[in-house]
């Protein structure tokens, strides 16, 4: 089963002109997708929703006049029922949400301004299947019939993954073959199934278009919000998604760590070999830092050579011997191929127990520069009396930050 997957996978990114898996599997399913393109991507999504549902509630009582002039009483008047309270559930859609950046409200309110015209689709052809309508009438009650292709071109509106594409429209084609099994002794079946095929191309190529959206925002968000050397987050998009990282750590109760990273000596290298050769190494940290991080962590540059590590959902321990792994595997070589290094500080929201998200940021930079001024290359941590380890220290010789002020008073 691996094999197969493994298979296919690498089948779609031939077919995708050499996109990585990573960027199939984010236009396949949402669970992939960083916090600032899930946050981006509802209030665009809910912002849609909103100005669809203006339209709507606009046109959709206009149609009662030609109902009205159509077809006879009470097919008419039941019909402009019907209108008047779609028109209201739209009205109140688009008041319900303003731009919620939560993909739960975006999935709510895509959904509800999905079932809104689907109900109504039933209900119009409930109505309309108790009267043999002739002439105008006839012609303006076959129209109700293309409701459904409307609504699934419209998944070409918003931006979503191949997954929600079928979710969404699974009701559209679901109500459209209901009606289809109310008429079963009216129909020619032929001409429905005919028509039910056009209507899933048309979901299918409206699910595509979507895709084609959410791929586009994806990169330009990336451009945006990543250094253009490393790839890693920009400072204002570290921040942005630092804030709301905390946020969500803060409402849930979880654990998040920060860990400021400075790179030990970094101005010789560019001073010395210049600032190619400084890029090189840059590059070269970077992947190896990436290399010991999980999917959901976020590596940002804050600038020069300074990076922010943010790890949601992990305590101190945890980052601790994460950061052990990352340091006993290396940073890279510096030009004159000394080892290089760097000097961290940790801070933890539940330890530090901050005011604010900027604040835990303080904390964590100002145990750097107490890593920094005690030696560098080495940590100091969530206490006052944090250890730091060099690299080239066993465990038994780890060097307790407390004794070292307590023998340099001493001294």
């Amino acid at each position: 089963m691996h094999r197969y997957y493994n298979n296919l996978n690498s089948l779609a990114v031939r077919l995708m002109g050499g996109a990585s898996p990573t960027d199939i599997s984010c236009l396949v399913r949402a669970s992939t997708h960083p916090p600032l393109l899930s946050r981006y991507r509802a209030e665009m999504i809910i912002s849609r929703v909103r100005l669809v549902s203006i339209l709507f509630a606009f046109l959709t009582p206009l149609w009662i006049i030609i109902d009205y002039l159509v077809f006879a009483f009470p097919l008419s008047l039941m019909l402009g029922i019907g209108r008047l309270i779609t028109t209201l559930a739209f009205a109140l859609l688009a008041l319900a949400y303003s731009g919620s950046p939560h993909m739960k409200d975006a999935y709510r309110s895509l959904g509800i301004m999905f079932m809104i015209p689907t109900l109504f689709f039933i209900y119009s052809h409930m109505m309309l299947s108790n009267y043999d309508n002739r002439g105008s009438a006839a012609i303006i009650a076959a129209g109700y019939a293309f409701l459904p292709f409307i609504l699934v071109a419209g998944l070409s509106v918003f931006p979503l993954t191949a997954i929600e594409g079928v979710l969404f429209s699974m009701p559209v084609l679901c109500a459209s073959a209901l009606v289809a099994f109310m008429q079963a002794d009216q129909i020619d079946w032929s001409t429905h199934l005919g028509a039910f095929w056009l209507l899933l191309l048309i979901a299918s190529t409206a699910t595509l278009a979507g895709m084609s959206q959410l791929a586009l925002m994806a990169a330009l968000i990336r451009q945006a919000n990543h250094d253009p050397l490393t790839q890693c987050f920009n400072r204002s998009s570290g921040e942005e998604l630092f804030n709301l990282q905390f946020s969500i750590a803060e409402r849930n109760g979880n654990p998040l760590t920060v860990i400021f990273i400075d790179l030990d000596n970094f101005k010789s290298v560019n001073d010395n070999f210049g600032h190619h050769a400084g890029d090189r190494v840059l590059l070269n940290t970077v992947d190896a830092i990436r290399n010991t991080l999980r999917g959901g962590d976020a590596l940002v540059r804050l600038g020069g050579e300074e990076f922010l590590l943010v790890l949601p959902n992990t305590n101190s321990s945890s980052a601790i011997a994460m950061l052990e792994r990352m340091r006993s595997k290396g940073l890279g070589q510096r030009p004159d191929g000394h080892r290089m290094t760097a000097s961290y500080g940790i801070a933890e929201r539940t330890l530090d127990c901050p005011d604010n998200g900027q604040r835990l940021i303080e904390i964590a930079d100002k145990r750097m520069y107490q890593a920094k001024s005690n030696g560098k290359d080495r940590w100091v941590g969530c206490n006052e009396t944090a250890e730091t380890k060099s690299p080239l220290l066993t465990g038994d010789q780890t060097v307790n930050l407390a004794d070292e002020m307590a023998l340099a008073n001493l001294s």
